[in-house]
């Protein structure tokens, strides 16, 4: 009797926030049909609360599932040595040896989608058939699945970071984008009234650069 062949889908959650993680995550399946009564989509599209009860579903049901999440501490040191695209292929090859898969669908963070495949492949010591996409959580129920538990577990590290930091500031943190006007506020502020940069911040990131130049005016 032939093993069933292993799937195994990975996203990211936090590539481009100033505060927090970068968490990859991998859901392993060995039924394709496993996850298409759950309703799972891109966890960009779901509510906090749908993620949640969608995760608790995935966890359930998927074969295995694994995590790499690299802090901010992490990450710009290993900016200073690599891109956030070769950051990206790491983490993904770290996912897919812990998850030793026939088939990965992998939601692409090259421009180029198949020379993040053959990135990906060149790491790999074992054959194993990369398909990798832009847009991959929309196109496939697996890196759907990947996407809600990287974003989940996510939002679970930020929650304790605000946890963390509002015993010193008294503020919202936000959702940790440079986009968030709550986020920059935060981080605005923090500087203000201590002087530096609040810890978790990516300090190899232009927008906090900037901000570092400063003078004392923020606003």
């Amino acid at each position: 009797m032939h093993r069933k062949r292993l799937i195994c889908g990975i996203d990211e959650a936090g590539r481009g926030p100033v505060i927090g993680p970068l968490v990859v995550a991998g859901v392993q399946i060995d039924d394709e049909k496993v996850l298409e009564d759950t309703g799972v989509r891109d966890s960009k599209k779901c509510t906090p609360e749908r993620r949640e009860r969608l995760a608790k579903i995935i966890r359930d049901r998927a074969k295995a599932i694994d995590l790499v999440v690299l802090d901010a501490e992490e990450i710009d040191n290993l900016r200073s040595k690599m891109t956030l695209n070769e950051i990206e292929v790491d983490a993904f090859c770290k996912v897919m040896r812990s998850l030793r898969s026939d088939v990965y669908y992998v939601d692409s963070a090259d421009v180029d989608e198949k020379r993040f495949a053959r990135a990906l492949k060149m790491r790999l010591d074992f054959d194993a058939e990369i398909i990798s996409s832009h847009k991959a959580e929309e196109k496939f129920l697996v890196v759907a699945s990947a996407s809600i538990i990287a974003k989940t577990t996510r939002d679970k590290l930020v929650k304790e970071i605000e946890e963390e930091l509002r015993e010193k500031l008294d503020l919202p943190l936000g959702s940790g984008y440079p986009s968030d006007p709550i986020t920059m506020k935060f981080i605005k502020e923090w500087k203000r009234r201590f002087g530096g940069l609040p810890p978790y911040v990516r300090k190899s990131w232009k927008t906090i650069k900037r901000l570092s130049h400063q003078q004392m005016k923020l606003w």
